[in-house]
């Protein structure tokens, strides 16, 4: 507790005029340094630096463990070479206690992630935990001390499919706790909100597929009837309209960019990627990606609003043998070691232009805002994780008799339960260190 009044001078001892101020300027000046380093450190493992240049790649980057010669993997270490807990990098190892819930005990996994209920025989999928290099396996999310915390809270997911597979595994979690209401839902259902209402807790599922304003003619079997439009100056309405009532965003874009579309800026045409129109020069999935980013990244750093963003980062296919629209399938029964995901040379693009995009929009909301925007650096996790895809079960029993069509597979969603409860036992010791 700090002193109320001036202190009584020591008998005999000289009074310096102005010393005792310089003392105290020079005190909060060591203290606020103090402080900023502290939260700097607090900071860092959410906020990651624009990628290395190609020669310096092999110096910044963390790797992979590779095995020795009889087998046994040796010890992950940061480019530093101390060993670090990372929550973003390590490998799944067997778990015997299961899933978090299933099929029987939560009401809101839809039909095309609902594996179990879909025929899915094999269970193998479910007895995986994320392990960080450097860290014991990450504790289970807790759904009550989720709840008491965010008392009164509103939390938003904006973005894709993938958001939507990630809002129903949360729901799931926390519905363990309390059974939500269904609050609202838009005429497809791609948007939702659901209300726990002992705990004043919102949860929204905002679907805003490219994060900008696109204008989209598809059907649910991903089926175009027009090629997309995309604005890149104007963001979706669908999640800058409800802004300002979130108090957490788990935000993230992304395979929708590999999709044919005509870019628009100022209200015209300026581009597009494998459109019909040879008139319009070609714009990189790169580039489209990035410049989306940007529009959204611009848009969280100079609101008045300050929310705490996560940016969840790509989430990739597991396509073998062709793709969605060529007869690709992915059968696979256990997660990949690190070094058998192979190059994924674009996967890596598009995971390296987000980090970059992060880093700068982390620059800009300056300091004031320190630890506000984190990044979800699921990539390499989900990366590993070939086996847990909905695969032909993203419809009821794929195989019977009955079904003499095409059985066309989902090698991007995932089945739940599944991997992505992992992502929010990560979301919760992310927490847990505020």
């Amino acid at each position: 507790m700090g002193m109320e009044y001036e202190p009584v001078p020591v008998p005999g001892q000289k009074k310096v005029g102005g010393g005792r101020a310089a003392l105290k300027l020079l005190l909060a000046v060591l203290l606020a340094g103090f402080s900023l380093r502290l939260l700097a450190d607090h900071c860092a493992s959410y906020r990651l630096p624009p990628p290395a240049a190609p020669e310096e790649a092999a110096a910044f980057s963390v790797t992979a463990p590779a095995q020795d010669a009889d087998g046994v993997d040796r010890t992950p270490v940061t480019p530093s070479g101390a060993a670090k807990c990372d929550l973003f990098h390590g490998e799944w190892v067997p778990d015997s206690s299961g899933p978090a819930f299933t099929n029987a005990t939560c009401r809101f996994i839809e039909v095309p992630q609902n594996c179990m209920s879909n025929g899915r025989t094999d269970d193998g999928y479910l007895y995986w935990k994320w392990k960080p290099y450097g860290c014991d396996v990450l504790p289970p999310f807790d759904g009550k001390t989720f709840l008491e915390t965010m008392r009164g809270k509103h939390w938003a997911l904006v973005g894709d499919s993938i958001l939507r597979n990630h809002a129903q595994s949360l729901v799931c979690l926390l519905a363990k706790v309390e059974d939500p209401t269904d609050a609202y839902h838009d005429k497809t259902w791609q948007s939702r909100r659901w209300h726990f209402p002992s705990h004043n807790f919102t949860l929204s599922l905002v679907w805003a597929p490219y994060l900008v304003k696109a204008e989209i003619f598809e059907d649910e079997n991903g089926v175009s009837s027009a090629e997309p439009r995309l604005h890149f100056d104007v963001l979706d309405a669908n999640w800058i309209s409800q802004w300002n009532s979130f108090d957490y965003v788990i935000i993230s874009t992304g395979q929708w960019f590999f999709k044919v579309a005509v870019y628009v800026e100022n209200g015209a045409a300026v581009g597009c990627h494998y459109c019909k129109d040879k008139s319009l020069k070609e714009i990189t999935i790169e580039q489209s990606f990035r410049r989306s980013l940007r529009e959204a990244f611009r848009f969280i750093t100079t609101s008045p609003h300050k929310p705490v963003v996560f940016y969840r980062t790509w989430s990739p296919s597991h396509f073998e043998n062709g793709e969605w629209f060529s007869g690709g399938t992915c059968d696979r029964k256990v997660p990949f070691k690190p070094w058998q995901t192979g190059d994924r040379q674009l996967d890596n693009l598009m995971w390296r232009i987000e980090r970059a995009e992060f880093a700068k929009a982390v620059a800009d909301d300056g300091a004031s805002n320190a630890c506000r925007l984190k990044l979800l650096d699921t990539f390499e996790m989900s990366l590993q994780r070939p086996d847990a895809h909905a695969g032909p079960y993203r419809t009821f029993h794929p195989f019977a008799k009955e079904n003499t069509g095409k059985v066309q597979n989902d090698c991007l969603h995932w089945c739940l339960p599944g991997p992505i409860e992992a992502w929010n036992d990560i979301i919760m010791q992310m927490l847990s260190k505020e």
